[in-house]
């Protein structure tokens, strides 16, 4: 099955503050510590653009593996939607920086589950052609759509920037992506939006409502039992759950419901945000770093996204990084 050559996630040159929410919100740092969960969060510096980031990881993974841009034949950027210039693609832009002129380039939206849905798409189409690669962008850019100024908005101030590229093949070298599965809860749909304001689009939660924190319970587990009973496995057989990072409660509260102890996911709360796409490639790359993977491992990616949407994605890592 395809899967995973190698992958790469970039950060922003820019930090945002703790005193600089506060000092625009007006809350006190306690508040605003108590949602970023550290000390600052990374985003984009003053004319930094995250297509720019992805196009570097992009580069990255495709000269450490040596690969022609001739094989690479689909690009998908994968974000939010909201794009930096409108009616444009990030997916042809990057394609073009890197020479890559015979891939079908494309955008995939659907915030911060994207990542996962693009992943899966890609693996889908390379069963049949074992000779191409796929490329999976991601870009986001949520600090430049947050209102720091609006106290009703710090649940978000933990949103950060980043990028990153997945190189995809038959071959899968790295991790095998062996299955995943989705579900949207529409009845979310309208709870946040993007509004415009003047120049440029601010993300506003629409009145208040109980019950997302639950919703985020039942719909991981559901599809965790899913991705998994489609394997023939069970959760005795999970060595790794790595969690998107937008709220430290619900992924402690994840585990707890699983059974799985802390040791079984990564934490990055304490040095890092929410950074959309990137949160479990982030913490996946922090495993590899630290050699904390065997061969044969098998690592679920279990992302979330406004709207609201869940996926879970499993990869068995094989761990022969080119």
């Amino acid at each position: 099955m395809a899967g995973v050559v190698d992958f790469c996630t970039v950060l922003p040159s820019a930090r945002i503050t703790v005193q600089q929410m506060a000092g625009k919100s007006g809350l006190p740092e306690e508040a605003v510590r108590a949602i970023t969960t550290c000390d600052s969060i990374p985003v984009l510096a003053a004319g930094e653009r995250e297509w720019e980031l992805a196009l570097r990881a992009a580069r990255t993974v495709l000269e450490r593996n040596r690969i022609p841009p001739s094989e690479v034949r689909t690009v998908i950027y994968a974000g939010s939607g909201e794009w930096e210039t409108s009616m444009w693609s990030p997916a042809a832009k990057v394609a073009h920086e890197l020479g890559i002129e015979r891939a079908y380039c494309f955008e995939l939206a659907n915030h911060c589950n994207a990542m996962t849905a693009a992943v899966q798409f890609a693996c889908d189409g390379l069963g049949s052609r074992p000779d191409e690669y796929a490329l999976v962008l991601i870009g986001d850019r949520a600090s430049t759509m947050l209102d720091y100024g609006e106290a009703a908005a710090r649940e978000l101030f933990n949103n950060g920037d980043a990028s990153g590229a997945i190189l995809l093949s038959a071959s899968a070298p790295l991790a095998e992506v062996l299955g995943s599965r989705m579900v949207t809860d529409p009845s979310w749909c309208d709870y946040y939006t993007g509004v415009r304001e003047g120049d440029k689009v601010v993300v506003r939660r629409h009145g208040h409502r109980e019950g997302l924190g639950e919703a985020y319970m039942e719909h991981f587990g559901a599809l965790i039992d899913d991705v998994l009973a489609s394997l023939g496995k069970d959760l005795t057989d999970v060595d790794r759950l790595l969690v998107t990072h937008g709220n430290r409660n619900i992924h402690e509260g994840l585990l707890r419901s699983l059974g799985l102890p802390a040791s079984k996911s990564v934490f990055l709360y304490d040095r890092l945000g929410h950074m959309g796409n990137a949160d479990t490639l982030i913490a996946m790359r922090e495993l590899i770093t630290r050699d904390s993977l065997d061969r044969g491992d098998l690592v679920l990616h279990a992302t979330s996204a406004l709207g609201f949407s869940w996926g879970v994605m499993a990869m068995e890592y094989r761990g022969l990084e080119g």
